[in-house]
């Protein structure tokens, strides 16, 4: 059949624009006219920008394939991460290495994939055993460890663009490695007890803001480690509350031992010029957990107690700065409240997804709720605590003591999102093992770490076949 409109190239392009891929495909077999259109870059792109906003082929793959490959590969990607078929979709592999337990785990390679059948997924982790190690996940083999430190490494952050990895050891000593070859750059002591790091500033020109147990923060350059401002964020007491916002502007910080929370601005720390930085409090009980919405610039979610009934309350709040004449003020408006239903006991995880939903881990319970309190899902897939949740724009995966993950999709019905409970991937022998502690994923793999009866940790790769 030939072109039975007689529109020219332009005018099928303008009429193909309003399809989906697979009405694209299938007019792409009606003759050599419409097949030139229907194999448009300008209508795949389309396609893929829609499906994955943050895709960009050009970074990964220089101009090897066409946008059409890219959304056809990722599309079948995304289809076997949904089936989760045993070694049709994806091969498991046991990873082991680490003598001792493993306290961290990211991932290093980038997010975006290529898909030209040359994929590597490089995982960085640290242990007890004193050492940081790299992986390749599809070989399941070790990439380099870094000599035996000082101390037990208990903190892992990376930056894979700039092949960059953070630790932090159990006696405060701070270090950057080389992600490629392990090479150690540069070490800062602060001279006091490890909690927790999280970077803050713009891409391209990131910081490291690391909290103590002493309730200080210390805020450095990287890579060189240099320090920029020492704050105290709580008198005598701990900080185990430490989160960046997805705009990089603020950093929450709170301590289980008092109801203070602490909001700051992190230009005050980056480009210290006072000796206080530009921060403020929260009107909310003591805080248990906190999290930041990843689809807004700065919503913070809050699970805290009332002091005065011990009830449990969820509160949303939005973040901005103000210029008032010569001086600059945090704005917090609570953007929705809702008290936990007495028959939920203390939930021990806090994610969240997209503006609105949060996701609580309720000893081997998945919930979800909207941030006004309605509950849009409960899920008791688990037979045991659960004891990670990582949440994507595609999943969300749950580790549990049972030994199993579970991998949930996001899908849209009727212009809401809901969590579709998909699959099983399974550990290792109750014999040998204590369940799963840890997962995280990439765009072609998970990552879990497994607790093994002997005092040791392995880790557990599930890559997909493509």
């Amino acid at each position: 059949m030939g072109n039975p409109a007689g529109l020219p190239l332009d005018g099928l392009l303008h009429v193909f624009s309003f399809l989906e891929a697979p009405e694209l495909l299938r007019a792409a077999q009606v003759d050599k006219v419409w097949n030139e259109a229907a194999d448009s870059a300008f209508l795949w792109r389309r396609l893929s920008l829609s499906r994955w906003p943050f895709c960009n082929i050009s970074q990964v793959s220089k101009g090897a394939q066409s946008w059409k490959q890219y959304y056809l590969h990722r599309s079948q990607l995304e289809h076997q991460m949904a089936q989760g078929r045993p070694s049709q979709d994806f091969t498991c592999k046991a990873i082991s290495g680490h003598d001792g337990t493993i306290d961290g785990m990211a991932y290093l390679s980038a997010n975006e994939h290529a898909f030209d059948g040359k994929e590597k997924s490089v995982v960085c982790t640290v242990s007890s055993d004193c050492t940081v190690r790299a992986w390749n996940v599809q070989e399941g083999t070790e990439i380099w460890s870094s000599s035996v430190q000082p101390a037990p490494l208990r903190s892992l952050l990376t930056i894979p663009e700039d092949q960059l990895v953070i630790t932090m050891d159990e006696q405060g000593t701070v270090k950057t490695w080389d992600g490629q070859t392990g090479k150690a750059q540069a070490t800062f002591n602060t001279v006091s007890t490890w909690y927790n790091l999280v970077l803050c500033g713009v891409p391209g020109n990131p910081f490291l803001t690391v909290a103590t147990t002493e309730g200080v923060l210390y805020t450095l350059t990287v890579p060189c480690l240099k320090e920029v401002s020492q704050v105290t964020a709580f008198q005598n007491c701990h900080i185990d509350l430490l989160h960046c916002s997805p705009d990089k502007k603020w950093i929450f910080v709170g301590s289980t031992e008092t109801p203070d929370t602490l909001i700051i601005h992190t230009d005050s720390l980056t480009k210290p010029t006072e000796d206080k930085p530009l921060s403020n409090s929260l009107p909310v009980g003591k805080c248990w957990k906190a999290s930041w919405a990843p689809k807004e610039a700065a919503r913070l979610i809050l699970l805290h107690e009332d002091g005065r009934s011990r009830n449990l309350f969820v509160t949303t709040f939005d973040l901005e700065s103000k210029q008032s004449k010569n001086k600059v003020e945090i704005l917090a408006q609570q953007v929705a409240n809702f008290i936990l239903p007495d028959s939920i006991r203390m939930p021990h995880l806090l994610e969240s997804y997209g503006t609105d939903i949060i996701l609580l881990g309720c000893e081997s319970e998945l919930k979800i709720f909207s941030v006004t309190g309605n509950l849009i899902a409960s899920f008791q897939d688990h037979h045991q605590t659960i004891t990670s949740i990582w949440v994507d724009s595609f999943r969300v995966v749950t580790s549990s003591q049972d030994i199993s993950l579970r991998v949930y999709t996001w899908k849209k019905e009727k212009n809401t999102v809901v969590l579709k409970s998909c699959y099983h991937l399974l550990g290792g022998s109750h014999r040998w093992s204590s369940g799963f502690r840890d997962v995280a994923c990439d765009n072609v793999s998970i990552m879990a770490v497994e607790s093994r009866k002997c005092g040791n940790n392995i880790l557990r790769a599930y890559f997909f076949n493509l």
